[in-house]
């Protein structure tokens, strides 16, 4: 599954304002959801635990004081939710009572945007930091220890990831630069965190950056920002990953994808931890621990001369390969019931448990989607239960356990396993690209693009390198 930044309420009775909030947090990597009114709100609570809560200070009941807000404010405090209060009618005494009642901050409408990402990054890794000097606090034993990167879990109970876990130790709390290998979905964004989390550099930002998902003509200015009138569409500034990353860690997803010609200005970067935004003479410095993942074979793609031999020496000081979920069958079984539980308090289903033959059906599987496919298959089959127990019938796998094997054209199955069948051919057919799959499946760009979302796919992993 994907890992984002956080899970970010917005909570404003103006549809402007929170479609503003919602832009710009999820271009910046945050999973967004609106809510414009308390009610709304409550039910997005009952249903998911948010990273934080950008809440406006007055609603329909009284537009000026700010007491509507504050009282929101307590029953967040009360299930321990970091929350940023917002007000266009702020002043010191209110934003001091708010503070009082255990709001994490206070910012004034209109804000400035990067102050705002700024706030937000803060309290968001403050709220991470905390949890993790928690966990660190109880005695388990290696072996049997789930460690919980935001709303995933790191799992390593076998033999291969116990292997991994040591090398993890020795190289987290370093500032060398790791290249994460592994096959799609085996969580590599997910190590990519842990290593941040587990550094001296876990109070700073933890930026990602998916290189595949980035046009190629706007490279330097994603990486290095750019000044207002630096090329034609540049009609305001744009601050730059490395400047975002300051002091903290930038994650290259995708690595493989950064195309030839931007490859030595980002290794002057990692050699001189110097760079100049699009348009700008003034030279910045740039202090981050870059980690990298990709599922290309980047030794390959420097025989070939698509990737430069001395930036991936440079990117691949510690190699960390994830195994795929089918060589590590001790964690199959926690791993479920983590997603059981994740998606049980998400759908509102209480004591959920999975049957021993579900168990068994899992474990004996062979996970060609690795992690990611884990918890959609788990997600399914919660929906679908209707008692306590996850039974075979809620399990919806293609019949055999090889590659090579394929489901009996008489078979019926789920519409969602249709769907996602049909998305997947198209855009591999059309080499990833979204428009020309989208119109092959008499959808809307837009609708391949939420449905995407929903599968959990990304149309770089379709995309010919």
């Amino acid at each position: 599954m994907p890992v984002t930044k956080g899970l970010v309420v917005v909570v404003d009775d103006d549809e402007d304002i929170r479609l503003a909030l919602s832009m710009l947090l999820t271009n910046q990597g945050y999973q967004v959801l609106e809510a414009p009114d308390p009610s709304a709100l409550a039910r997005v609570v009952a249903q998911q635990r948010p990273s934080l809560v950008l809440l406006d200070m007055n609603f329909s009941r009284d537009t000026t004081s700010g007491g509507e807000g504050l009282e929101i404010l307590t029953l967040l405090t009360q299930q321990h939710i970091p929350t940023v209060l917002m007000t266009a009618w702020g002043n010191i005494e209110l934003a001091v009572k708010g503070m009082q009642l255990g709001a994490a901050d206070f910012i004034e409408k209109p804000w400035d945007n990067q102050k705002l990402v700024d706030l937000v990054d803060k309290h968001i890794y403050a709220s991470a930091s905390s949890s993790n000097k928690l966990a660190s606090t109880g005695k388990t034993s290696r072996k049997t220890t789930i460690n919980r990167t935001k709303s995933s879990a790191w799992v390593a109970h076998s033999p291969s990831m116990q292997a991994l876990e040591a090398m993890i130790e020795q190289v987290a709390d370093t500032q060398a630069s790791v290249l994460i290998l592994g096959e799609n979905g085996t969580g590599k964004s997910l190590l990519a965190e842990r290593l941040h989390y587990l550094s001296g550099r876990r109070n700073a930002p933890f930026v990602s950056v998916n290189m595949g998902a980035i046009p190629e003509n706007l490279f330097e200015s994603e990486l290095f920002g750019h000044v207002k009138g630096a090329f034609t569409d540049a009609k305001e500034a744009r601050t730059g990953r490395f400047e975002l990353a300051q002091h903290g860690t930038l994650f290259f997803d995708e690595i493989g994808a950064l195309p030839h010609g931007v490859q030595p200005k980002l290794l002057r970067v990692l050699e001189n931890n110097e760079f100049e935004a699009v348009g700008s003479s003034a030279t910045q410095s740039a202090d981050v621990r870059i980690i990298s993942a990709t599922n290309a074979d980047l030794n390959d793609m420097v025989e070939t001369g698509a990737f430069r031999r001395d930036l991936m020496f440079r990117l691949n000081t510690f190699i960390l390969s994830l195994p795929p979920l089918r060589e590590r069958q001790d964690d199959i079984s926690p791993l479920s019931r983590h997603f059981v539980d994740t998606f049980a308090a998400k759908y509102q289903k209480e004591n959920l448990v999975l049957s021993e033959d579900v168990e068994k059906l899992l474990v004996n599987y062979w996970w060609p989607g690795n992690v990611r496919e884990l918890g959609h298959v788990i997600e399914r089959a919660v929906i679908l239960c209707r008692e306590n127990t996850i039974l075979p019938s809620h399990i919806m796998l293609p019949e055999g356990n090889a590659p090579s094997s394929e489901t009996s054209p008489n078979t019926l199955r789920a519409l969602d396993d249709v769907e996602f069948e049909m998305i997947t051919q198209a855009l591999k057919k059309y080499q990833g690209h979204v428009s020309k799959a989208a119109a092959a499946l008499g959808i809307s760009r837009n609708a391949l693009y939420r449905r995407l979302e929903k599968y959990q796919l990304k149309k770089e992993d379709f995309e010919i390198e």
